[in-house]
């Protein structure tokens, strides 16, 4: 089956990006643990998609994503501060480590700590791969229909299609 909209797709891939001219390892899904997604329903980067459109299992990928496409450039405008108090009693965080957030509509969300001075919590808002070209490398596992609650749901549940709940 080719991948289209409304497919399950398992794949493989090992993530690089680029640090001073060099591609740097970031991650990977291998066949044990492979990325299984519902295909063309806004989960996954559309240009992520765009390059997986209309292979079948077995089928190899190799392609690069610049920052734009991929998770956007660096918002010099998502660095904030968040006042001390709002830590209250808690140890205040290192700075290079990430704060699960969340905001007034309930969306979650990540950001790096920067600094900490003594009035506030300098935080980073981008994506932490905001600003990155990223290069995918993988192969298709898998390819099936998705099943009518898989569609419901607008997520896969597995490359099998069993939630495991």
């Amino acid at each position: 089956m080719t991948i289209q909209s409304n497919s399950v797709v398992a794949l493989t891939y090992d993530l690089y990006t680029k640090e001073n001219e060099q591609e740097v390892f970031v991650e990977k899904a291998d066949e044990q643990n492979p990325l299984v997604f519902l295909y063309g329903v806004g989960m996954m980067l559309p240009k992520f998609e765009e390059n997986l459109a209309g292979l079948n299992i077995g089928d190899l990928y190799d392609f690069h994503l610049v920052a734009e496409d991929a998770y956007g450039l660096k918002d010099e405008n998502a660095i904030t501060e968040l006042p001390l108090d709002m830590f209250g009693d808690v140890e205040l965080p290192e700075i290079g480590s990430v704060l699960p957030l969340q905001d007034n509509e309930g969306n979650q969300f990540r950001a790096k700590v920067n600094e900490v001075t003594e009035s506030a919590v300098v935080v980073d808002l981008n994506h932490p791969m905001a600003g990155q070209d990223l290069h995918f490398i993988g192969k298709i596992i898998s390819v099936r229909a998705a099943t009518d609650e898989e569609l419901a749901h607008g997520h896969a549940h597995g490359a099998d299609g069993h939630s495991g709940h």
